[in-house]
């Protein structure tokens, strides 16, 4: 019965929908709200968006942030008919929000692979003279993903689209960015160069491994950051912020951490400092900062194996805090990640949903976060010729 009123309610806001920002954000708000129990999401109820499905939420602690928008309606209504938004085959659940929050259907594309892997791409509505965004991260499987963007992007250019964004939640190779020993590639650079040879003219992206990143690239790149809808979400948690203390896993994500800290109530920060031996192997030496009796906060840009961040967990308890939370953007999540982020060191595990995650791998301590709006109201602005950075602000 509360599942029945649940699509009732949202098909007929659907029904009486305009595209104006209130009632866009209005209808997103009902029909993606944490007020609802899991079991609404787990029956793999779809409800209906401006006439097309969003995609079920499978985690009941799913959690969206509010951003203000300072675009007006009448730019809107008059430049969104010249917008086009393409999803890729690789977060096709992140696109349909992504849409669905301003108001628009995704394009028409068909994405096939043919028998020895190679990868087909055709549009199935002219972009002629529009402004075209086709949102694909880069997450595993890395190389046919990235692969794919690059097809879409040529067919957009092929197909006469004014300019293409390519939208990169997750972008793979960053954390290739520098050499820190002799005869090593800069992969970061390399894929930069392919993305903006295979005709890209601008690039939005979501946390990058390292700031710098965006320099690796001859066109614009608008970065934004997933931190407000984690901060959001730990604010509405009420943890006093005498009890709180921010973690940096390692030495490198210390500007993170105390960027981190000084929107939570400019909490104190803590540094695990570690050495690591080899590619998804390190080894924790010792902490600055104090941790005791306190709720710890660790911060990363992304969680690949789980190593870092749990070998400074079990350091954390060690040294007498009493809960550990992990929040991070990107869950790549390799191999043996699940196993140790749900082996208890953890009192709740906060990620965003820029990579996709299957839902074999929840776990009770998981928390997904979207970052759709934030894309989103992103996207309207590049589009409106509006600032960016004051969604930040």
């Amino acid at each position: 019965m509360q599942n029945t009123s649940m699509a009732s309610l949202a098909l007929s806001a659907s029904t009486s929908y305009s595209p104006s920002i209130s009632s866009r954000r209005s209808l997103f708000h009902r029909t993606f709200s944490p007020r609802y129990s899991p079991s609404h999401f787990l029956s793999q109820m779809r409800v209906r968006c401006e006439g097309k499905p969003c995609p079920p939420i499978l985690n009941g602690k799913t959690f969206y942030k509010s951003v203000p928008s300072r675009i007006s309606e009448l730019e809107i209504n008059k430049n969104s008919s010249k917008l086009k938004i393409f999803s890729g085959t690789a977060n096709p659940a992140l696109s349909e929000e992504i849409a669905c929050y301003m108001g628009l259907n995704l394009g028409k594309v068909s994405i096939k692979r043919f028998a020895d892997g190679e990868i087909y791409v055709q549009l199935k509505e002219s972009v002629r003279g529009c402004d075209v965004y086709l949102v694909q991260p880069t997450c595993p499987p890395a190389n046919e993903n990235l692969m794919e963007l690059l097809v879409m992007i040529d067919a957009c250019r092929r197909a006469s689209a004014k300019t293409v964004t390519a939208v990169i939640p997750y972008f793979g190779y960053a954390r290739a960015d520098r050499k820190t020993q002799g005869r090593e590639s800069i992969a970061a650079k390399l894929v930069a160069n392919v993305i903006t040879e295979a005709g890209a003219d601008r690039v939005l992206s979501c946390d990058l491994h390292s700031g710098q990143s965006m320099g690796y690239f001859d066109i614009p790149v608008d970065h934004v950051s997933g931190q407000p809808v984690v901060l959001d979400y730990l604010a509405s948690k009420r943890i006093s912020s005498e009890d709180l203390v921010v973690v940096s896993p390692d030495v490198g994500g210390v500007a993170r951490a105390r960027a981190f800290a000084k929107k939570l109530s400019d909490a104190p920060l803590a540094i695990v400092d570690k050495r690591r031996h080899g590619h998804n192997v390190a080894e924790v030496m010792n902490l600055i900062g104090d941790v005791r009796g306190k709720v710890a906060v660790m911060v990363d840009d992304m969680i690949d194996t789980a190593g870092t961040i749990t070998e400074g967990a079990a350091l954390l308890h060690a040294e007498g805090a009493r809960e550990v939370y992990a929040c991070t953007t990107h869950a790549v999540f390799s191999p043996p990640a699940i196993e140790r982020l749900s082996s208890g060191l953890f009192q709740e595990v906060i990620i965003t949903n820029t990579i996709p995650m299957e839902e074999k791998n929840y776990f009770p301590q998981l928390t997904v976060l979207s970052v759709a709006n934030i894309l989103g109201e992103t996207i309207w602005r590049v589009h409106g010729g509006s600032s960016v950075s004051s969604i930040f602000q």
